[in-house]
């Protein structure tokens, strides 16, 4: 009987796989020159001469490994970083993949660290190279987080190599630990939040404090407001954090568990901001229901919700580069959306653009509300007024329509022109800077970005730019 081409090529493909990662094993656990062919051949349950039909020798075989490997490595990072990001971003996109990668390749690593670690023999010539490739990602996120006077003005190469000694270090750790899913994620976010305070503290001059003695308002939701705080902090701002938000549950469930319960045919899924992703979650749980992400697209709209995506193990298939309604109908425009049902969990008050645009398209939109923002009692309020009284704010930040809104709400500001008149604002997007200027206010900066690590950069560069008058 003739055997099919492609059975033939799937069969050697495996076979090969199969020669790969015994090697892989074996040379995790020893040196290079400990390994034998024969052992390799052994551990796969192949013949020696069929491993030779593979790789013509030892040495093309462990090359095979690791260049591979590193190859894929090193193009799967720019991919990630790939886009107009941040260098905050950027940083956080490199660590989480490279721990990632390398807790699933953990072979690999081992073979990688020995090799890197000894780096005496011609075998790593080649590996030398891709390794220098590897950091020069790195370099170019540093360098760029330094010209944004983001970073501290620390030399280059010592940064380089604390940042890949902590993910490497965190790596064996976790190897030794035998860390589950939950764990790794946990992990890889720790390692990122150590990584990054240790760029951002412990500056020594004003050049690297871009926004000392600058005092900033930020408005935001309660359980976010310090976390958006953080880099202003690090760039040397005394910060004030007003909560104006709290997010409840929607007034009423049932569009969205009517849609659920029918089994209603999905092709999209559209989450626009953290709180939908966890509040989609929590009302599916109450449920029991699961979604078959195999057979939907899932879009997540900025780096905080892809996150939040993440750690609920949401696959995410579009993250969007610009992080806006124009920036998700840009995206979707590479898709056939006619009669495609589109499902949109978001605030109840959520705007209008997005589900119209996508309908121009020729989309089905399921609009449904998973959330609510309301002002927070005066009780969870009142020391936050206390500390801003006291205070004489140089910046206001406002993150979105409501922010805005309820900070007149709470403050009682009846003659908002009078009340700004000393401060410079800033809003996070058009959206924010449309409802602000509609109360006959001026809005001073507004990122390209929509994000809060890009609103950071965009009043460091005013700043700088107007340093004369301030």
């Amino acid at each position: 009987m003739v055997v099919p081409e492609t059975k033939k090529e799937n069969s050697k493909q495996l076979k090969k796989k199969k020669i790969i990662d015994s090697a892989s094993i074996l040379f995790s656990r020893k040196s290079y020159h400990e390994v034998m062919m024969e052992e390799v051949a052994k551990l796969a349950s192949i013949a020696k001469g069929t491993v030779y039909n593979y790789f013509a020798s030892k040495e093309d075989l462990y090359f095979s490994i690791m260049q591979g490997r590193m190859e894929k490595l090193n193009l799967s990072l720019k991919e990630n970083i790939s886009g107009p990001q941040s260098s905050v971003d950027s940083l956080r996109s490199f660590i989480i993949h490279l721990y990632m990668f390398m807790m699933k390749h953990q072979n690999f690593f081992l073979m990688y660290r020995k090799e890197s670690l000894s780096a005496e023999n011609a075998l790593c010539l080649e590996l030398i190279k891709l390794e220098k490739d590897l950091k020069g990602i790195l370099r170019k996120i540093i360098r760029s987080g330094k010209n944004e006077d983001i970073f501290r003005n620390l030399d280059e190469e010592f940064c380089i190599d604390l940042v890949l000694g902590s993910i490497y270090g965190s790596v064996h750790r976790g190897i030794e630990k035998n860390l589950n899913e939950d764990q790794k994620i946990n992990e890889r976010e720790s390692i990122y939040d150590f990584i990054l305070h240790g760029l951002f503290s412990g500056f020594q001059n004003n050049e690297t404090l871009p926004l000392k003695n600058k005092t900033i308002v930020i408005t935001r939701a309660v359980e976010t407001s310090k976390e958006s705080a953080e880099i202003f902090i690090q760039l040397g701002a005394n910060v004030i954090t007003f909560p104006t938000l709290d997010i409840v549950p929607p007034d009423s469930w049932k569009q969205f568990d009517d849609f659920i319960l029918n089994k209603n045919k999905i092709d999209f899924i559209i989450f626009t901001s953290a709180h939908a992703v966890k509040m989609f979650r929590k009302r599916l749980e109450e449920l029991n229901e699961i979604i078959n992400y195999s057979t939907v697209k899932v879009v997540a709209v900025g780096n905080k919700t892809s996150a939040i995506c993440e750690k609920y193990r949401i696959p995410i298939n579009i993250i969007p580069k610009n992080f806006s309604s124009e920036g998700v109908i840009s995206e979707l425009l590479k898709f056939k959306l006619n009669n495609k049902i589109i499902f949109i969990p978001r605030s109840a008050i959520g705007r209008e653009e997005l589900p119209v645009g996508l309908e121009e398209l020729g989309a089905i939109i399921k609009s449904v509300p998973v959330y609510n923002v309301s002002v927070p009692s005066e009780e969870n309020i009142a020391p936050y007024i206390d500390k801003l009284k006291k205070s004489r704010p140089d910046l206001y930040i406002f993150t979105s329509p409501s922010t805005f809104d309820n900070f007149l709400q709470i403050l009682k500001i009846t003659v908002p022109a009078h009340y700004f008149s000393d401060a410079l604002i800033a809003a996070i997007g058009p959206t924010t800077r449309i409802a602000i200027e509609s109360r006959k206010l001026k809005v001073n900066i507004i990122p390209n970005e929509y994000t809060i690590e890009g609103l950071a950069k965009a009043i460091v560069n005013y700043y700088k730019k107007n340093m004369e008058k301030f």
